[in-house]
């Protein structure tokens, strides 16, 4: 979670033959239609009822349903409402199967949830050509769904180095922040600021600024835990981690690694590798004690505190202080 995240993994080659959920009740014509689409090259699963289908889309996602109406325990109209219901990995393109034939029942399938609507006996070809058409459309709704995604990340990704940015950090810190308070957990985040930055981009120019900002970045990801802690880039030279779960004295463990790392390993950058060092401002407080203090704004303001302290003092520092809490705790490094 310290970077923007990967696509969603449901979504499937246009080439690919996506797996079907075959959902009917006769043994027979379940198992001569089974057969039939594995011959066309599908992978098929095929249940007896709306029930068993919806507990196989809930433990595993199909891209193809293909279901008969008549059946006992939950038909084939209730699956499709309950499918368009259900909170499932992606778009399930739904073929009711049925012998009813009326305008009234077509209508009556399409407005339950059915993409499609096949009268029984079904044709061979023109079921394969059906599922070919419901191919095609999968493809352009997964492609509209990953296009959709780029520019979600793109929206809270600082360009120049790949971490979250400012709209990212006011729009997910709230949610930590109620997590935290709702199951009485901790949760810190610390402030980086690189020190003397001007310098850099005043001595060795913009572009060598723009290298050690980027590696910088990249080195503060590196050392977070992945799908948990997250990293900001606040403004300019500062950067924010948050890390939920985490203590304030864990938290300042956390800075301390990194601004040893910082120190000991040079920067690569256009004018070469380029020693910096930086300081912290570490900010938590643990949900489960009293706070009054404990908001977005308390927090960021707290490690703000803490990063000035650190600075005031010589840079190259850590200060933290629990929401909340009397006085602050200072480790001086050098």
């Amino acid at each position: 979670m310290g970077t923007a995240s990967s696509l969603p993994s449901c979504l499937v080659s246009p080439d690919a033959l996506p797996a079907i959920l075959l959902v009917e009740d006769e043994p027979t014509t379940r198992m001569m239609t089974a057969r039939q689409l594995k011959r066309a090259g599908y992978e098929v699963e095929a249940v007896a009822n709306g029930v068993e289908a919806l507990e196989r889309l809930q433990a595993r996602f199909f891209p193809l349903l293909l279901t008969d109406w008549e059946m006992p325990h939950m038909d084939g109209l209730e699956l499709c409402r309950s499918v368009r219901l259900a909170n499932l990995e992606g778009y399930v393109y739904t073929i009711l199967l049925t012998a009813r034939d009326t305008k009234a029942h077509i209508i009556e399938g399409l407005q339950a949830g059915a993409d499609d609507y096949l009268t029984k006996p079904v044709d061979d070809s023109e079921l394969i050509a059906r599922l070919n058409t419901g191919r095609r459309i999968l493809s352009l709704e997964q492609s509209l769904r990953a296009a959709n995604k780029a520019n979600h990340l793109l929206s809270i990704t600082d360009p120049l180095t790949g971490a979250y940015n400012r709209r990212y950090l006011m729009e997910q810190l709230p949610r930590e922040l109620e997590r935290a308070s709702r199951y009485g957990r901790p949760v810190s985040a610390v402030l980086c600021d690189i020190d003397h930055f001007k310098k850099v981009n005043d001595t060795q120019g913009h572009q060598a600024g723009d290298d050690v900002l980027k590696a910088f970045a990249q080195l503060l990801v590196s050392s977070t835990r992945q799908e948990v802690d997250w990293v900001t880039r606040y403004g300019g030279e500062e950067f924010l981690v948050v890390l939920p779960e985490t203590t304030v004295d864990a938290a300042i463990k956390f800075a301390e690694k990194v601004r040893a790392r910082v120190q000991s390993q040079p920067l690569t950058t256009v004018a070469g590798g380029l020693s910096v060092t930086a300081s912290f401002g570490v900010a938590g407080y643990d949900a489960a004690d009293e706070c009054e203090e404990c908001s977005v704004d308390h927090m960021i303001a707290y490690a703000d505190l803490c990063l000035y302290r650190s600075k005031e003092t010589g840079r190259n520092r850590v200060t933290g202080k629990m929401l909340g809490a009397a006085g602050s705790r200072a480790v001086v490094l050098r």
